[in-house]
Order: structure tokens, then sequence, then C-alpha cells
């Protein structure tokens, strides 16, 4: 790997990673407005109005700042991926225009009409700007993974003269069947992402005594939707996900379990670290015979081991790729247990006093942004040595004008200038939080009995 290559590879993965904090928080959110707007208009409930209203406003800031670190990313296909934009730029610049052209301003446009219009149109204008705007999100969402999803499992293209590839059926590459899976995930995950964020929100106005008819909606909303969206996580999405990994990208499958040799009835890798001197995992804690149960629903199944491929083939950062993968999938398991806590506790009436759990509940706030983190870093990393599976090499697809040091010298840009956005989104953020929600003139709520 030459050094220009390696920052492009680190300046995208840094630029993406912090763009993608955004992103899943208004995708989630989204989901949970519509709910509590639908509520508003269907029962002519303020209280659930005003909710709504106080999440459009968090939904809007990260949606800002969305916008913001999302521009850079695509300026980089041109600057440091020049020759992956010559092969592959009739294939994904049709993804990303319909996301900029469709989905974006639908989001934009009805969230302005959110914001603005709440005394000067009527419920139902604004109940059909939030189903617009739960569609504007989530089909943002779809052309982007798109996008990734024809990178990760090339379908309907043709390769022209020239050596670049186009696009043979538009329907075929939003059809993709690796998408569907992908899609379903993700989305699920930002899901668990907002429901994770309005809940704490909940739990730190429960434990600072204000807002409490408010923090006790966003509790109950965020640990119903959570806990309903961490079991999706696990299945049907993440069980899928993992079963075409195994499938399409075979050697993907094998680097996430550390398993390197071929076997009938593999074991499932709980614990331990690969050793890529010995090939082997040390200080191992295994499920005997699960990964083969789980995948092909038979214990005494064969997985094939990386040692079945060429090495040159292998994901180059292999030890990475096994952390965060087990650490995705790690965290998404806690979270079952975590929420399904906190819905009993609220089913049993004791959520609001059980101080414990709202403490955990909100510190527990940063955690599904790590997951989501590693669950990228998982998938891309992964998909290594390949910027297209089986079709084009990372190693051919930089910028061979672009030195190492102007990459650097951008790269150290962004880490300061992303610091400041990060620290002053955080600012927002919380100052938004202290306000509170609308009604009372944002005065605090009586404090929760018990």
């Amino acid at each position: 790997m030459t050094s220009a290559l390696f920052y492009d590879r680190l300046q995208f993965a840094f630029t993406a990673t912090f763009h993608y904090l955004f992103p899943q928080l208004t995708m989630g959110l989204a989901a949970l407005i519509l709910y509590l707007k639908s509520r508003a208009y269907w029962t002519h409930d303020v209280h659930c109005d005003d909710a709504a209203h106080f999440w459009t406003k968090i939904f809007a800031l990260s949606f800002a700042f969305g916008v913001v670190t999302g521009i850079p990313l695509e300026f980089q296909f041109g600057m440091n991926w020049a020759k992956f934009s010559t092969f592959a730029g009739g294939v994904i610049g049709q993804t990303l225009a319909m996301e900029g052209v469709f989905a974006f301003f639908l989001e934009s446009t009805f969230l302005g009409v959110l914001l603005f219009g709440k005394k000067r149109l009527g419920p139902l204008v604004h109940w059909i700007a939030t189903v617009m705007l739960f569609l504007g999100s989530w089909l943002s969402g779809l052309f982007i993974l798109a996008t990734n999803a024809w990178m990760q499992h090339p379908v309907a293209y043709a390769v022209d003269n020239a050596g670049a590839v186009h696009v043979t059926s538009l329907w075929g590459l939003l059809t993709n069947p690796w998408l569907i899976w992908q899609f379903t995930h993700t989305m699920t995950a930002a899901v668990v992402t907002g429901s994770f964020v309005m809940a704490a929100v909940g739990a730190y106005y429960l434990l600072s005594g204000v807002h409490a008819d408010f923090a006790k909606t966003f509790l109950r909303t965020g640990v119903v939707a959570g806990a309903i969206a961490t079991f999706l996580l696990l299945f049907p999405t993440g069980h899928h996900a993992a079963l075409q990994v195994f499938e399409h990208q075979p050697i993907k499958g094998a680097a996430f379990e550390g398993h390197f040799y071929t076997e009938s009835g593999a074991d499932l890798v709980l614990l331990g670290q690969p050793n890529m001197d010995t090939l082997k995992i040390d200080n191992p804690l295994v499920a005997p015979k699960m990964l083969s149960f789980i995948i092909h629903k038979h214990f005494g199944a064969e997985i094939k081991g990386l040692t079945d491929f060429p090495r040159e083939d292998w994901p180059d950062t292999m030890p990475l790729l096994y952390y965060t993968y087990h650490i995705m999938v790690g965290l998404g398991t806690i979270f079952i247990p975590l929420m399904l806590t906190a819905a009993v506790l609220l089913r049993r009436g004791r959520l609001f006093q059980a101080r414990w759990m709202l403490w955990t509940v909100m510190l527990m706030t940063p955690f599904p942004y790590i997951a989501t983190t590693a669950g990228w870093m998982t998938a891309e990393l992964g998909r290594q040595p390949w910027l297209v599976y089986g079709l084009f090499r990372t190693a051919d697809g930089n910028s061979p004008l672009v030195g190492s040091g102007n990459v650097l010298f951008s790269l150290l840009g962004f880490f300061g200038l992303y610091l400041l956005l990060g620290l002053l989104f955080l600012f927002l953020f919380f100052q938004t939080v202290a306000r509170g929600p609308a009604a009372n003139g944002g005065l605090p709520s009586s404090k929760p009995t018990g």
C-alpha cells in the first residue's frame, strides 16, 4: 500500500464516519416523529404535537450538520478517487444524483414546513409534511445504500470498450438482493439510535425533575421503539445480512469470525484475539458448532476458512475487522436485555421511579453510535481489497496525481474542522435540550412523584 493510498483511505473513513453520526439520528427520529405526529393528529393530543415539534428541532439540527459534513464526501470521489470515479461513475453517479434530487429536496422542503408552519398550517398539512419528511429521510438512506450495495455486490451493469461500467437496468440496481437486508438492517439501527437518544433525554428530564410529562412520553416512546428495534436488529435483519456475506463474500465472513481453516462443525468465537502469525485465535471462548448451525442450519455443515483463499484477497486489516465485527455484535446483543428490562419496568409502572435504570438509559446514549460505527467499519474493511467486490481493487482506484502530502494536509484540516463542528453540535444540542419542549413556555413541569 502506498502512503498516498493509505491517507486517501483514512481520510474517506474519517469523514464518512463523522458524517454518519448525524444521518443515523435523523433517520431514526423521522420514524419516531411520525409516530408522535400521527398520534397527535388522530387523537387531537396537543401534548404529542408539542413533543413532535421538539424532536423536529433536534432533527433539524442533526440534518444541518449532516448536510455540511456530507458534501466533502462526494468531492473526494473526484479529488482522491479519480480512477474509481472514471471506472464506476456511470453507476454510482445515478444513485447519488437521485439521493440529492429526490430525497434531499423532499426532506429539506418538508422540514421547513414543519419548523416554520406550526401556527400557519392545519393539522392535516402538518401530518402530511411529517410523512413526507419520513419518506425523504428513508429514501435518502435507500439511494446511498443502493450505491454501497452495488459496491458490495455488483449487479445490473455492463463494461464498455473503455473499461468503465454502466447501468443496464435501474430497476435491477435498486432491487439488488444485497440492498434488501443492508437497508433494513441499517434503518433498524438508525431507529435504535433515535430511540436511545429520545429515551435518554426523557431520563435526563426525570432525573432533573423538569418537564415530567414530556419526559415520560419520551421515555415511553424511546423504550418501546428501542425494544422492538433491538430485536429486529438481531433477527431477521442482522441474521440475513450475515447469511448473504457468507454466501457472496465468504472471505469476509471467515474474517468476521477469525475462521482460518475449513472445517465441519465450525465453532462460533465469542471472545479471543486473532493471531496472524499462527493463524489461530488466542484465548478463545467459543460456542461449539454454532457457526455451522447459524449459517447452514446444521451443526455439521462445512465452513470455508481463510486459508482456502489467496492471501492477497484477504482483508488487509483483518484483526481490526475481527474486532469491529465483535464490537458491533456484542453491543447489539447487550441492547436487547437493556431495553427489555426497561420495557418490563415500564409495563409494571416502575420505570419512571427506577433511578438506576434512568441513569443506565441516559449513560448508554453513545453506545448505539459506537455500534453503528463498528458496523460500517465491518462492512467496508471486509470488502477490502476491493472497491467494487470482484471487479475493481482499492489499490487501483485513487488519484495518481494527488500526493500523500496533499492528502495528509487536507486530512489534518478535516480533523481540526470536524472537532469544532462536533463541539458546536453538542453545544447546540444540549442548549436545545436545556430549553426543553415548547409547552408551558419552556418552564419546568412539576416534579414526578415517587
